[in-house]
């Protein structure tokens, strides 16, 4: 039997359209072997290339573009449990101990961390523009943008 020897580009590119297969479709209920079926590859040979090149599994990249996208959905004040169901998760509880887990705080706590952080720079936005950009375009100088009563 004739082993034939593929470029490793040709490889590349396959576990590269598997990652933003994963990327594109993070939000449906896909699991390995639709990842390594997009690859052309088996479920262990892939898991195998995708560790080696991503560092990490198939499975722990789909769940940090998860997270990922939930953070953003909750910074945008969506709804924690909208938020969970819209990156595809379909438990909430699950959700919710992996959000902890790899951020340090609950999903809630995230969501009302943000929203405060919000009303923060609505009520002094000067606050949060560095000290050095704000010295070195006068506005630390100019009366009208220092906050009323300071």
């Amino acid at each position: 039997m004739i082993q034939v020897q593929y470029p490793k580009v040709y490889l590349y590119r396959r576990i590269v359209q598997a990652k933003l297969f994963i990327d594109s479709r993070y939000a449906d209920p896909i699991d390995l072997g639709n990842i390594s079926d997009e690859a052309y590859f088996s479920k262990f040979h892939f898991i195998r290339l995708f560790k080696k090149i991503y560092g990490r599994t198939p499975h722990q990249y789909l769940i940090s573009v998860r997270m990922e996208k939930a953070m953003e959905l909750l910074k945008a004040g969506i709804p924690v449990s909208s938020a969970c169901m819209a990156v595809g998760f379909e438990s909430l509880s699950t959700f919710s101990g992996l959000f902890k887990r790899v951020n340090g705080v609950t999903p809630s706590a995230y969501l009302a961390r943000q929203q405060e952080l919000k009303a923060q720079m609505a009520r002094s936005p000067l606050d949060f523009v560095p000290g050095c950009f704000a010295g070195n375009n006068g506005w630390l100088q100019n009366s009208n943008f220092k906050e009323p009563g300071i």
